[in-house]
Parts: structure tokens; sequence; C-alpha cells
């Protein structure tokens, strides 16, 4: 599955809410285990598909699938995180059994971090960064936030921290594809995940707190 941006959650600083433990950024991602989630179904793919026939790496892949969406539906996790773990590996798997090609395990993710990178740097160029939008919309979406040039710019740094990382994903990635390497697509999708993501997240709850103290 292909890990996403995740959204900072701004919390109260002072009464109760501010006594209990609040969440690490690692922990709204998932923790290590969500590491972990994301990166068994690319290994075993890749894995099984050098030394097993297309038809069995297929199988073996839903079948990891099934077994990972059941160890966290155990762990009580969300229904809906873990269900769609497995509906990513499924429609990733689907698709090569139509295709019978490989490399189009990856073909979803690649294209979605084009959308990503479209709609990010969109947002920058059209003056309406999509971190800073979000960030309004949590605190009400009253915020004429845009007019404050300290947090426009932060706002732009931290979508640009975005677009960035997908654009890297889909440029690189892309080029594997098209090279047919499979194993360096899946070597590309582990180290380009979770590793960037927490990277351009450390920006996002950079502009969103600096954006909160204006």
């Amino acid at each position: 599955e292909t890990p996403t941006m995740p959204v900072p959650v701004t919390r109260p600083t002072t009464g109760p809410a501010a006594i209990e433990k609040q969440p690490t950024l690692l922990d709204q991602m998932g923790g290590p285990m969500g590491f972990v989630y994301s990166t068994v179904p690319v290994v075993v793919f890749v894995a099984a598909n050098s030394f097993l026939s297309l038809p069995m790496t297929i199988g073996i892949s839903i079948a990891v699938g099934l077994g990972l969406t059941g160890f966290r539906l155990l762990r009580r996790e969300r229904f809906t995180s873990a269900v769609g773990s497995l509906l990513g590996v499924a429609v990733a798997a689907g698709l090569v059994a139509w295709t019978g090609s490989a490399r189009d395990f990856f073909v979803i993710g690649i294209w979605a971090s084009l959308a990503g990178f479209v709609v990010t740097l969109g947002s920058v160029l059209a003056r309406r960064p999509v971190t800073g939008v979000v960030w309004n919309a949590l605190h009400g979406g009253k915020h004429d936030w845009r007019a404050d040039r300290t947090v426009l710019r932060a706002h732009d740094v931290a979508t640009l921290a975005a677009a960035l990382v997908f654009g890297s994903r889909f440029a690189i990635q892309q080029w594997l594809y098209l090279a047919d390497s499979t194993g360096g697509l899946g070597v590309a999708r582990i180290a380009m995940g979770t590793p960037l993501t927490v990277l351009a997240a450390l920006v996002v709850v950079w502009a969103f707190r600096r954006s909160t103290k204006h």
C-alpha cells in the first residue's frame, strides 16, 4: 500500500485535554508497525516474483494481505485501516493478473504520486497552498491566513516539500517502470515511502505550528 501524507492534528495546550498524552507524529502515521504494514506486501511480491510464476506470486501476495488484515483486526486497529490495506494489495494484484505484467503491481502508486504532485504544486502556483487550506479548515475556516506573509510562506514551503516527495516518487518509479525493473520498483517504493513521508510531514507540522502561533 502506498503510504499517504498525514494531516497534523492540533490539540488544546491548556485544560484537561492538554494533560492527556498527545500522540507523536510517528504515532499518527501508525507507529513502527505502520512502516511494516506498508513494506511487507511489497517485499513479499518482489521476492515471490523472483522465484515463482506470476499466478503463484499473486496468490501469495493476497494471502499475505489477508494475514496482515487479520492480525491488525486482532490488535483492534481501526477496521477501515485494516481493510483498506488489504484492498490496496487486492487491487494491485488484480491489475497484475489483468495485464500479465509484474511491474503493474506498482502502477497505481506511481500515478497517485503524479496526481499528488500536480495538486500540491498547482495549489502553490495558485497562491493557495493546500497545507494552508487544510490548516484553516481545521480551525473553523475563518482565518485570513493568506494575508499574513509569514504564514503563507510557511505553507508554501510545506506544500512544496510535499510536492517534492510526490514528484520524486513519480519520476524515479516511472523511470524504473519503463525499464521494467520490478525489483528496483520494490526498493524505490520502500525507500521513498514512509521515510520521505515522515520528512515531509515534519515540515507540514512546522507550518501548522507557525500558523497557529501567528
